[in-house]
């Protein structure tokens, strides 16, 4: 499977024939979202814009996955939690690179094992397709911590409707895979160990299909589901209209939101270092 290169070891991104792989690469930190990890799927987003409009074996379908034990732990809440300006430029971005994956004009499957929590869930289902296994942690718990899911709330009710996420993301906390998949958040449950091979499977058979009319189908859904502005404008809007209380003027954040931050970061460490006890004593 070649790699495309890219400036960064973050991600990684790689084809096999007309499937692109993009993968998160900071399993050591459960492939948490930082700046700089965003600023990288940003460049390999990039690369696979121009594969798909490549006329020489161009990608057909992208899969979006995450190296090690877990998909996507969510924000590296440690690198933000105490300065609102760089926790809101984070938010921003990661609304602008879910909506170029959504935009994609080809297939796109998340492909998630282990945890994806947060702004990781969010990217699950940003995706066309979601594969994920029975024992995966899965959720949205942002309002566990003060936060209001701006990012996420829009991608989550075009997965699985307006009434099921407004009652999801107002409960918090996480679910596991085989529920996450009655709930409607994975679109396909496999087991862990048969995971990456029914994705590929699954990819391969959806690259068959006609470019010019998934590109058109996914459009025209997009246009189904908001017809007086297209989902882009949307999207757009409804992220805009609550990141703005993180706007760069703002000069200090809720004190609930800020211990909230803390806590999480603070377990994000805790659990990141048992886990890298355990990896040492085995």
């Amino acid at each position: 499977m070649p790699d495309i290169a890219l400036d960064t070891n973050l991600v990684t991104l790689s084809t096999d024939g007309p499937v692109a792989t993009l993968c998160l690469n900071r399993p050591d930190a459960r492939n948490a979202l930082s700046l700089d990890m965003i600023a990288a799927m940003e460049a390999a987003i990039e690369k696979v814009e121009a594969g798909i409009a490549s006329e020489n074996d161009p990608i057909r379908v992208m899969i979006l996955a995450g190296a090690g034990k877990s998909f996507c732990a969510g924000m590296d809440l440690k690198a933000v939690q105490d300065d609102p300006i760089l926790m809101g430029d984070m938010l921003r971005r990661l609304a602008a690179i879910s909506r170029r994956i959504r935009r994609l004009d080809v297939p796109t499957i998340a492909r998630v094992q282990g945890a994806a929590i947060g702004g990781g869930c969010g990217l699950m289902v940003v995706c066309d397709f979601s594969f994920s296994h029975a024992e995966a942690k899965l959720g949205y718990p942002e309002v566990d911590l003060g936060i209001c899911p701006a990012v996420v709330a829009p991608f989550l009710v075009k997965r699985i409707g307006a009434g099921p996420a407004r009652a999801m993301l107002l409960a918090g906390g996480t679910m596991s895979g085989e529920e996450g998949f009655a709930r409607g958040l994975a679109t396909h449950l496999a087991g862990l160990d048969e995971l990456e091979d029914a994705t590929s499977t699954f990819a391969a058979g959806l690259a068959k299909g006609g470019p010019e009319a998934i590109a058109a189908t996914k459009l025209a859904e997009e246009e189904a589901r908001n017809p007086k502005r297209r989902l882009r404008v949307g999207l757009d809007e409804a992220t805009r209209d609550v990141l703005g209380m993180l706007s760069a003027e703002r000069k200090s954040v809720d004190a609930h939101v800020r211990d909230g931050l803390r806590s999480a970061g603070d377990k994000q460490m805790r659990e990141l270092s048992s886990s890298r006890g355990a990896r040492r004593s085995e």
